[in-house]
């Protein structure tokens, strides 16, 4: 067994040095979640992240790149979701995440240059109770249809903002959306 934090990925029997600290990682995920990019503008996005030398990989690198990449994204855990239901966003929610992580890991993290992504994730897997697990199980509960109990229901009343997961609009949908909220308003007068 290893018991040391990953800092290369096995590519096609060569050993590619990544950017493993959370940061990055967290701009590579963001990168697959950006909806101003095609699909493959996407993959490509997220191994230029990860991967220190991707400019030098062939195409015949890339699936086992992006594989290797997604496995040491989830840890190395087998992620077989039944539901596919998302409950986290690394962008909307990293104030209430790293409040959380702060309190675990007992520093402020944002000024730890050398988070490894799996310490970070080790940290988040130990959040306990806090403003985010509460999020989290309203979002859960609210999923699948279960009741709420009265405290969640005046806490999702309150902080809808931070509860509901906002869609991911393009740039295009953005400027759509702008334009009719300036024609709503110049209406209402």
């Amino acid at each position: 067994m290893n018991y040391r934090l990953p800092q290369t990925l096995t590519v096609n029997g060569r050993e590619e040095p990544i950017r493993w600290e959370y940061t990055a990682v967290l701009d590579a995920i963001a990168a697959l979640n950006d909806g101003d990019l095609e699909d493959s503008e996407k993959v490509l996005a997220f191994l230029w992240i990860i991967y220190e030398n991707f400019e030098h990989f062939h195409r015949e690198d890339y699936a086992p790149a992006f594989e290797a990449a997604m496995n040491f994204v989830n840890n190395d855990l087998d992620e077989q979701k039944k539901d596919n239901i998302k409950m986290v966003d690394f962008e909307q929610d990293f104030r209430l995440i790293v409040s959380a992580i702060n309190r675990v890991s007992g520093k402020e993290i944002r000024d730890e240059d050398d988070v490894h992504w799996w310490t970070f994730l080790s940290w988040f897997m130990e959040i306990g109770e806090c403003t985010y697990s509460t999020v989290l199980s309203i979002r859960s509960k609210r999923a699948k249809g279960k009741k709420l109990e009265p405290w969640e229901k005046e806490f999702f009343d309150e902080n809808k903002d931070i509860v509901l997961l906002q869609p991911k609009l393009t740039a295009e949908e953005r400027r759509q959306l702008e334009e009719d909220e300036r024609i709503l308003k110049e209406l209402l007068g």
